[in-house]
């Protein structure tokens, strides 16, 4: 998406004055290689320039001087917030073990052949140790959060009842919903799917591929597991292919080939592979299989339906969640010594005071 120089501007204004209320608008020098100082720790120039340059890498528009300003700014703001909170950590005794890295690395890898993983690394500017060590520290914030935030908040069935109560509206469905997954294979040549293998380029190659999915999910292979490895809706495929809630009329205006396999389906089952085609030229557009996750009849939702109290103990989590978060983020910076050397530094160019 491109911004408008003006745009930027009030970006980058923005940025600033956040940086410089965390600063305290400090007068400090400081060397030309330390861009700012958390409780004594240095940030230097050298750790900003590498996630700026992965940041860009592969992109084709070059930033004006404004632009390359903020982008640094937002990254030494991201630094300056990890090193808070991994310090915060580090006096509250939250340790992450080598068990629970190398686990989610794994979690991570599994997806990939050899072949791809080893790209995917090379892509991402990284050597596998680096990549195990921001693993690492992305855990320990996680565990940080969860032992002072995520487990302050409870949600009693008084709450879920009232929500309940104040929304039921929200609960009365007027048509039936299904709930669906699928796995998409496109026929067209370079659409964007990155470390997605065996991309398909034409229609035969993707009318194989489709096939050697579906063979796959025949011998037994996890629907999720296959979406997350092979689909190219890139939207949906993190999420092992998951489309969400359809209502049903959604479901009746879609291709012919999809509704009559999705009618045709039980909760639990799979469609064989369905063609899609562009309906003006009938050109194939792609190839796809669909799951049936679950469906849902018409009518009022009851407050001891399961689904409702999970969806109602969900997003009431999420809001007190993130409403002490906000707090807690406020108070950890709020106690810490923080000198933003490039901030400052920027105004006094800028012949600001």
């Amino acid at each position: 998406m491109t911004r408008s120089p003006a745009r930027w501007g009030t970006l980058l204004s923005l940025s600033l004055a956040t940086v410089l209320l965390i600063s305290g608008c400090k007068n400090q020098e400081s060397d030309k290689d330390v861009m700012a100082k958390v409780n004594g720790y240095k940030v230097l120039r050298s750790e900003v320039d590498k996630n700026y340059k992965r940041q860009i890498a592969g992109s084709p528009q070059k930033l004006s001087s404004e632009q390359d300003q903020m982008l640094r700014l937002q990254l030494l703001q991201q630094i300056i917030n990890r090193q808070l909170y991994l310090q915060k950590a580090e006096k509250m005794g939250v340790v992450v073990t080598d068990d629970e890295v190398e686990t989610k690395f794994n979690e991570f890898k599994a997806p990939y052949t050899k072949e791809e993983f080893a790209k995917k690394m090379q892509e991402s500017g990284l050597s596998e140790d680096e990549n195990k060590q921001e693993l690492r520290r992305d855990l320990t914030i996680e565990k940080l959060l969860n032992k002072e935030v995520g487990s302050k908040v409870t949600i009693s069935d008084a709450d879920i009842q009232n929500y309940y109560n104040e929304h039921k509206a929200q609960f009365n469905v007027i048509e039936p919903q299904y709930y669906l997954a699928h796995i998409f294979v496109s026929a067209q040549p370079n659409v964007p799917s990155p470390n997605i293998p065996g991309k398909a380029q034409n229609e035969g190659q993707a009318r194989d591929k489709i096939k050697m999915i579906y063979n796959l999910l025949e011998s037994g292979d996890d629907f999720a597991t296959v979406a997350a490895k092979y689909s190219e809706d890139l939207d949906t495929a993190r999420s092992g292919g998951e489309l969400g809630a359809s209502p049903e009329s959604q479901i009746k205006n879609a291709d012919a080939a999809t509704r009559e396999a999705v009618l045709k389906l039980k909760p639990g089952q799979y469609s064989q592979p369905v063609q899609i085609a562009n309906p003006a030229t009938q050109k194939t557009l792609g190839f796809r299989i669909v799951k049936l996750l679950g469906r849902d009849a018409a009518g009022q939702r009851d407050a001891n339906d399961p689904k409702v109290q999970q969806l109602i103990r969900t997003q009431l989590r999420n809001q007190r969640e993130q409403f002490l978060r906000a707090a807690y983020d406020e108070v950890v910076h709020d106690s810490a010594d923080i000198d933003i050397y490039y901030a400052s530094q920027i105004i006094k160019d800028a012949g600001l005071k």
